[in-house]
C-alpha cells in the first residue's frame, strides 16, 4: 500500500521485459507508483504530454526515437526529472554525459547488456535515484548553463550550434572581500570540489567560466561508476579553457588543469619534493557507499601543512564532504564555500555543510567560478 505523497513515474525502454523489471523495482518503493510506460522516445513524449508523471527513467539506445532525443524535446516542452538508463560502452557513456548536459537529474549504469537480465544488481541504485529525482525542483535542470566559450555537442544528435553567454551580475559581498585574509599569499592554492546528484551540469557551469591561467589546480570528486569519469572529463575538456582530466596514480598537480577522481578510485594528493601529485587508491573501501569519496580527498588534504585550500561542496544527495571539511578547517587552511538551495539540483551534500556551521559563503553555481578567481587572485 502506498503511503504519504505518492510520486507518479514513466518507464521508457524498448524492452518490453526490462519495462515490466524496472516497473516492478518502482512499484516497491512506498511512495512511487508507476503510471505508465513506453517502449520509445516518440511514445514517451506523447505519455508525459497525457499523464504529467513526476519523474521518468529513460533508456538512451532505441528505436524510431533515442533517448537523447526523447530527453531534449521533454526538456523543451514539459521539463521533467529524468533518470537515465546507459550502457557501459564508451559511446553509452559518452552520450550519458550529454544527457547530464540536456537536463537529465541522473543516470544508471546497466550491469548488461541492452537487456540486463542481472538489471537486479542495481535495483535498490535505481529506486533510490528515481526517488530522489521526483523530489528535484525542474527548474535548476531547464536552467541556461553559463560559459566562458562557444559550446557545441559533438556527439548524437548535436543540437545547433550557439553562442551561450550569460554575464556575471554577482558583486562580492564585504564577506567574500573578508575571506581574502584567509588565503595566505605565501603559500600555493589548491581547489576543491565535491559533488554527486546534478555534478556534471554544476562542473561545466562553473569549470567552463576559469580562465586558462588560474593559478591553482583543481581537484575532483563527482560521484560516479568507473567507465563514466573519462567521458565526464573529455567533455569537460573540450567545453573548457583549462585543461580537464581524468586524473591519473602518480602526475604532478600543476596549475590550470582540473583533475577528476576516476570512478572506483580514491582520490589523495602527496607532497614528493617540493611539488605534489595524484594518488588513486582503489584498495580502500567506499565511504558511505562512495569511490571515489569527497572526504578521503579532503582528509588527504588536511595532512598537507604548506597549502591553501578553497573548498567548494556543490549540489549532491548526503554528506560526503562534511567529515572531511571538518578536519581541513581545524587547521585554518581553507575557505569553503556551499553552493545555494536556489541552484542546487539537490540540496544534501551543501545544506550538510551549511548545517554543520562549516561554510564561509553560500552561492549560486552561476557565480562560484567568479568567487573562486576573486579568492585566488587574492
Amino acid at each position: 500500500m502506498k503511503t504519504g505523497k505518492v510520486k507518479r513515474a514513466l518507464v521508457v525502454d524498448d524492452s518490453a521485459f526490462m519495462r515490466k523489471l524496472i516497473s516492478d523495482f518502482l512499484m516497491s518503493h512506498p511512495n512511487i507508483e508507476v503510471i505508465g510506460t513506453a517502449r520509445n522516445g516518440k511514445v514517451a513524449i506523447e505519455k508525459v504530454a497525457e499523464l504529467k508523471p513526476d519523474v521518468i527513467t529513460m533508456d538512451i539506445e532505441m528505436p524510431i526515437m533515442n533517448g537523447l532525443e526523447a530527453l531534449q524535446e521533454i526538456m523543451e516542452k514539459h521539463p521533467t526529472p529524468v533518470v537515465m538508463l546507459s550502457s557501459t560502452t564508451r559511446i553509452g557513456a559518452e552520450n550519458t554525459m550529454l544527457a547530464m548536459e540536456y537536463g537529465a537529474v541522473d543516470f544508471v549504469a546497466k550491469p548488461g547488456g541492452a537487456i540486463s537480465l542481472n538489471l537486479y544488481e542495481v535495483k535498490d541504485e535505481i529506486v533510490k535515484k528515481v526517488a530522489v529525482a521526483a523530489g528535484v525542483r525542474v527548474s535548476n535542470l531547464t536552467r541556461q548553463i553559463s560559459s566562458r566559450r562557444q559550446i557545441t555537442s559533438t556527439l548524437a544528435n548535436p543540437p545547433v550550434k550557439q553562442e551561450v553567454v550569460i554575464p556575471i551580475v554577482h558583486k562580492s559581498s564585504p564577506r567574500i572581500d573578508c575571506l581574502k585574509d584567509k588565503i595566505t599569499k605565501t603559500e600555493k592554492t589548491f581547489v576543491i570540489i565535491g559533488t554527486s546528484t546534478g555534478g556534471p551540469r554544476a562542473l561545466q557551469e562553473v569549470l567552463t567560466q576559469l580562465p586558462a591561467t588560474i593559478k591553482a589546480p583543481i581537484l575532483i570528486v563527482q560521484h560516479m561508476p568507473p567507465g563514466f569519469t573519462k567521458s565526464l572529463a573529455n567533455r569537460l575538456n573540450g567545453l573548457s579553457d583549462i585543461a580537464v582530466k581524468e586524473a591519473e596514480e602518480g602526475e604532478p598537480i600543476v596549475n590550470g588543469v582540473a583533475y577528476i577522481a576516476p570512478g572506483g578510485k580514491h582520490l589523495t594528493m602527496r607532497k614528493t619534493g617540493m611539488t605534489y601529485a595524484v594518488h588513486l587508491d582503489e584498495t580502500e573501501s567506499p565511504r558511505m557507499g562512495h569511490r571515489p569519496s569527497v572526504d578521503v580527498l579532503l582528509e588527504s588534504a588536511s595532512r598537507i601543512a604548506d597549502l591553501n585550500f578553497l573548498t567548494i561542496i556543490m549540489t549532491g544527495m548526503g554528506y560526503d564532504g562534511k567529515k572531511g571539511t571538518e578536519l581541513l578547517k581545524k587547521n585554518g587552511r581553507t575557505v569553503t564555500i556551499a553552493e545555494s538551495a536556489t541552484t542546487a539540483v539537490v540540496y544534501g551534500m551543501p545544506k550538510s555543510i551549511v548545517e554543520a556551521g562549516l561554510a564561509d559563503e553560500v552561492v549560486d553555481v552561476q557565480h562560484i567560478a567568479e568567487v573562486i578567481m576573486d579568492l585566488i587572485k587574492s
